[in-house]
């Protein structure tokens, strides 16, 4: 509202924002060797936050455009939407170990990993309901096979590599996407509201690390200083907030406006929050060999 927006615009671009891409972290996190429970916190919670995101942008776009009526009627449809993805990739995974547990072929195998990701997605959207959850819960279910009797025990390590090569191949034709895009946006009139937006996204990622991660202090999950301090900074913005932002239909308010701020908000967080994240695990003493000797409980 700070920037004259209607509350369709503003909750579209909260809901679309709140969702983190660390993949730049992430290969960070490779490069210097990071490993154990930080890298687990930074994927698991990106991952929750993007089938989060994705869902309530559609409750949210529903209750913009009036397809929805109602708190009772929007709170319904965010659970069937989020359930029934969760079940549709259950299916999917379930299904999928049945079939690779009758064969050996590690092709094969590949072939059935890729079916079960973008299948279950395609499930999910012909029942309306989150193909991204699907595919995450399916993808949940095809790493959780672990051990001798897994039916990937014998080519885990190369479909791993095949995963990891098509992730890089996607993330970069997106941040190149990014790129064009951004060249085309036009941020003049604009600075207060991405100022604006950018020290709102930060605060509200604060608000969502610190105060969360106090609640488990006393707990067996307490969760370091280090590692509050890693994942506060580390939750960029990228390739899910700007896919959400250019789905946005062309009839909301304010829409030319959301993007703007939005491709702004993207652009800060890869180039500044990205590229001061190693020296903030050398500071933290988090990089592979250059743990800080100080034992401050402070740091």
């Amino acid at each position: 509202y700070a920037v004259g927006w209607s509350w369709a615009a503003a909750g579209a671009f909260g809901v679309l924002i709140s969702a983190t891409d660390p993949v730049s972290v992430i290969a960070t996190f490779k490069e210097a060797g990071v490993h154990g429970r930080l890298r687990l916190l930074v994927e698991a919670e990106s991952l929750l936050n993007d089938g989060t995101a994705a869902v309530a942008f559609v409750v949210v776009l529903g209750l913009a455009t009036g397809s929805d009526s109602g708190w009772l009627a929007t709170t319904m449809h965010f659970l069937l939407v989020f359930g029934g993805g969760v079940v549709a990739g259950l299916i999917v995974g379930f299904a999928l170990k049945l079939f690779a547990a009758r064969t050996d072929d590690q092709v094969v195998e590949m072939t059935l990993t890729a079916l079960a990701a973008y299948g279950s997605f395609f499930l999910a959207k012909h029942f309306h309901v989150s193909g991204v959850l699907a595919s995450l819960t399916a993808g949940i279910m095809t790493g959780s096979y672990r051990g001798p009797d897994s039916p990937w025990a014998a080519g885990r390590a190369r479909l791993e590599s095949l995963w990891e090569y098509i992730a890089f191949v996607v993330n970069s034709l997106i941040f190149l996407l990014i790129g064009a895009q951004v060249a085309r946006q036009h941020f003049s009139g604009m600075w207060w509201a991405v100022r604006g937006a950018i020290a709102l996204v930060t605060l509200g990622r604060a608000l969502a690390i610190y105060p969360l991660c106090a609640l488990f202090a006393r707990t067996e999950l307490k969760v370091s200083m280090r590692y509050q301090h890693v994942l506060f900074w580390g939750g960029l913005r990228g390739a899910l907030a700007l896919a959400l932002a250019l789905g946005l239909p062309p009839e909301l308010p304010q829409h030319d406006d959301v993007v703007t701020v939005s491709f702004a908000v993207v652009v800060f967080s890869v180039f500044v929050q990205g590229l001061t994240m190693q020296p903030l695990l050398r500071r933290l003493g988090e990089l592979k060999g250059e743990r800080m000797a100080s034992s401050d409980p402070r740091t």
